[in-house]
């Protein structure tokens, strides 16, 4: 056996016997998928996002869990993906308040739209949009991301997001644009007032993801016309601001991630088709997908380590 074939055999030995853990994180919550010894588990914590929670934080939420917490020593690989994670400093955070718990584990720390692209295009063309609490895009060539001037957050942006329809459904029920029978339900299930709301947005940490809860009026009432038209004008301005900035954006798939592009994908479809857009696939949780990718290029799923680039 030559040094190349005894070094491979070495991996494939370690790879089998060492826990590999997947995160996919938005701000809200996020999927861990773990596979050890041929077999493979799944669970969830709260979102982590350098923008919200520090490198203490990050090590805190993380010992809150029992699961992971008892894991902690037998993870060798942790390939994390997450909102936030655009920057080399925002990965630190992420990489160090990680690894404060999983002390005998290599961590990569990536942004969520690289997950978002090895879930739906693998290594293939196309664009790839994230609708969840937050939105994003980004065009991926087959080997690398070209991101837009996009993902400024849920104060600059987040055109088409749990938050940006969150909003508008305040907007419409404070302001009494919202039609009398649905004002008069959201007043009885979710009964806000004005000086909460604005204590919530401007005073309690995370304001994106309690203006996010207030998006589920728009499931329970999805039937209803002024519904319909708020989600059609949300999504045609996330195609306007978003997805044309794309000079190939009517020649590529358009594939999108996350709860909003889930639940209300009627909606989003026939704006995409409107607009032109080659609908690709819709995923509520790129989870699966993500993990299947990741231990295929480890190696683990057919026998030989590829890698992710």
């Amino acid at each position: 056996m030559n040094e190349n074939n005894y070094q491979e055999f070495i991996h494939l030995i370690f790879i089998f016997i060492a826990m590999i853990l997947v995160a996919d994180s938005g701000s809200s919550k996020t999927d861990w998928m773990g596979y050890e010894d041929g077999k493979t588990f799944e669970f969830s914590t709260i979102g982590i996002n350098p923008y919200f929670l520090n490198e203490a934080g990050i090590s805190m939420h993380i010992s809150q869990n029992a699961e992971l917490l008892n894991w902690a020593l037998s993870v060798k690989e942790i390939y994390f993906f997450g909102a936030g994670c655009s920057s080399p400093d925002k990965h630190e955070v992420v990489s160090n308040g990680l690894s404060a718990v999983f002390k005998n584990a290599y961590i990569s720390v990536e942004h969520d739209l690289l997950g978002s692209v090895y879930a739906t295009c693998g290594k293939e063309e196309g664009l790839v949009s994230i609708l969840g609490t937050g939105s994003n895009v980004c065009y991926f060539d087959g080997k690398k991301i070209h991101e837009g001037v996009h993902g400024l957050g849920y104060v600059l942006g987040d055109e088409g997001s749990g938050t940006f329809f969150g909003k508008a459904v305040l907007l419409g029920y404070f302001c009494k644009k919202m039609p009398k029978d649905l004002r008069k339900s959201f007043r009885d299930v979710y009964g806000a007032k004005k000086e909460e709301v604005i204590t919530h947005v401007y005073q309690q940490p995370f304001p994106n993801i309690y203006l996010a809860n207030f998006s589920r009026f728009m499931a329970e009432n999805l039937s209803h016309p002024y519904i319909q038209e708020t989600l059609k004008e949300g999504f045609q301005e996330f195609v306007d601001v978003n997805i044309k900035d794309y000079p190939n954006y009517q020649h590529n798939p358009c594939h999108f991630v996350g709860s909003i592009a889930h639940y209300y994908h009627a909606a989003l479809k026939e704006v995409l088709e409107t607009n032109g857009i080659t609908v690709g696939k819709i995923l509520h949780k790129p989870i699966q997908e993500l993990f299947s990718f990741i231990l295929k290029q480890e190696g683990v799923l057919d026998g030989g380590k590829k890698g992710l680039n």
